[in-house]
């Protein structure tokens, strides 16, 4: 498990965000596919940014 952000991965897999945000692998992947959820498809793998997930972390909890 990771305690802080600087221990991420420079990207992350999909697994990496529910671990994250202790959610289940099946519910990351709902919100992979939400609109404007930072993401990354290389092929049939989706990878997440740390910064750009970071950033989305930030900007939806401070409404």
């Amino acid at each position: 498990m990771y305690k802080s952000y600087d221990e991420l991965p420079l990207m992350l897999s999909v697994h990496d965000v529910a671990e994250v945000l202790g959610i289940s692998k099946s519910s990351a992947y709902v919100l992979v596919k939400e609109k404007g959820f930072p993401k990354l498809k290389i092929g049939a793998r989706v990878v997440v940014p740390r910064e750009k997930f970071i950033e989305w972390i930030n900007k939806n909890t401070s409404k």
